[in-house]
């Protein structure tokens, strides 16, 4: 079997180029070798990254049997979610816990998330004082995450919320860097030498954050009538096909997941936002005359319907995926892909971020214009933030919710500017691409 081609430096230079600076590698990549091309990672087997939307189309519409996702996700790092999480479950053990889990996330549920997120945002915005700068990730990160946090528990006791709120922050914080999240990637620095240790720091605040989920599991256990319709408790009441619950590791490791997910990728995505809103003068002017149309009070559903707003959240999620990868394969069976012939055993990987630069689909891609989304429909293989096929995020829909609430709720009630003129920069965290430190100042 005959492999695309890709970079001939060892494979432990590879990894380090992926894992410290992963956009610029994947373009030159790309620029090199095309639409597909093999990276080969230290003590991992040749993987395929694949952009060409026509690819995307063959592997999101593949029979779900024709590829194995959930062992290949298991040989990146679980240090966070552990091994029963959904993205880690294949066939149908897959398939029957998304369905377990989608009603949490769509319909009635978002809707009634709506207040939350203006209440938990102005809530925020009274933090920002006028002349003074603030750092905006960690503004949107304290937003994003208060929310799920109070979205997944139904937290109200406001100790137990802000132990959970602090202990999670101090976990994500201690890996947020390109140099400590390299940790999660090479299991031979994984090493307990004691508190000191990065790693020994690492699974302590990790455990104080399991510690405080079990203890919540049990407490509804131990009296259903605390089970409300907050995310953890249509986890727990939701039955499988045999009519039986979630196990308490698999709450758990889900629970991990969202938290992650659910407030770290949005949080980036909106700091991403609200640069490119006050950097370029007539994105946010045809913004700001949009909404003006809504009046005051407006209803949540009117809000997500906005033409522009929409363009602005689905531009900003085009130019920096938080998720710059999409989900393993591993072909289970023989599989052809843009006239290549892969036989089973071959890992596979979309790239997100690659098929957003698709020069043919977005002209200039690395310029900010809403107005794509405006002109015209980009189908499932060609925008693809979410991932796609059985593996789209499932999430999506919330965290555009979210996104588009939390942007309405600042520009309308409060002016906001770039203190100069410093160009925004993509950086390495954890496992995502967050924005460079940016600063606003309230008006």
């Amino acid at each position: 079997m005959k492999f695309p081609d890709g970079p001939k430096t060892p494979a432990l230079l590879q990894s380090i180029n992926i894992i410290v600076n992963p956009l610029n590698y994947l373009e030159d990549c790309a620029k090199r070798y095309g639409d597909m091309f093999t990276i080969r990672f230290l003590n991992y087997p040749p993987t395929v990254f694949v952009s060409h939307p026509q690819a995307m189309k063959t592997i999101f519409t593949a029979n779900p049997q024709t590829f194995n996702t959930g062992e290949a996700m298991k040989e990146l790092p679980t240090a966070f979610s552990g091994e029963n999480a959904l993205p880690l479950l294949d066939g149908d053990l897959h398939k029957h816990r998304k369905k377990m889990l989608m009603p949490a996330f769509h319909g009635e549920r978002m809707r009634a998330y709506s207040q939350l997120i203006c209440d938990i945002t102005k809530q925020q915005m009274t933090q920002w004082k006028k002349g003074e700068q603030f750092h905006v990730q960690g503004s949107m990160q304290d937003i994003s995450l208060q929310f799920i946090i109070r979205a997944i528990f139904g937290v109200n006791e406001e100790a137990r919320f802000q132990q959970l709120n602090q202990t999670f922050i101090s976990l994500l914080n201690l890996m947020s860097s390109p140099l400590t999240s390299t940790v999660l990637y090479f299991h031979a620095l994984q090493q307990d030498w004691g508190p000191w240790s990065l790693w020994g720091r690492f699974v302590r605040l990790r455990q104080q954050v399991d510690d405080i989920i079990y203890a919540e599991i049990k407490r509804r256990q131990d009296n259903p009538a605390l089970l409300g319709e907050d995310i953890l408790s249509l986890m727990m009441k939701a039955r499988d096909e045999q009519g039986e619950p979630m196990k308490d590791v698999e709450l758990r490791d889900d629970l991990m997941i969202l938290l992650l997910g659910g407030h770290e990728t949005t949080s980036m995505s909106i700091t991403w936002a609200l640069y490119w809103i006050h950097r370029l003068p007539q994105v946010y002017e045809k913004l700001m005359a949009e909404l003006d149309t809504l009046g005051d009070n407006p209803d949540s559903s009117a809000i997500t319907k906005l033409p522009y707003l929409n363009a602005v959240c689905h531009e900003t999620l085009r130019i920096y995926p938080p998720t710059i990868l999409g989900a393993y394969r591993i072909a289970q069976e023989p599989i052809e892909i843009m006239g290549y012939h892969f036989e089973p055993g071959t890992y596979i990987l979309p790239c997100i971020y690659l098929t957003h630069r698709q020069e043919d689909l977005y002209p200039e891609p690395n310029h900010f214009r809403p107005e794509r989304f405006l002109d015209r429909q980009f189908s499932a293989y060609e925008f693809v933030a979410f991932g796609g096929g059985s593996r789209r995020c499932i999430g999506y829909a919330l965290s555009l919710f979210e996104m588009k609430l939390i942007l309405a709720t600042i520009l309308t009630n409060l002016k906001l500017a770039l203190p100069d003129n410093r160009v925004i920069k993509p950086v390495r965290s954890a496992f995502t691409v967050a924005p460079s430190p940016m600063y606003m100042i309230p008006a």
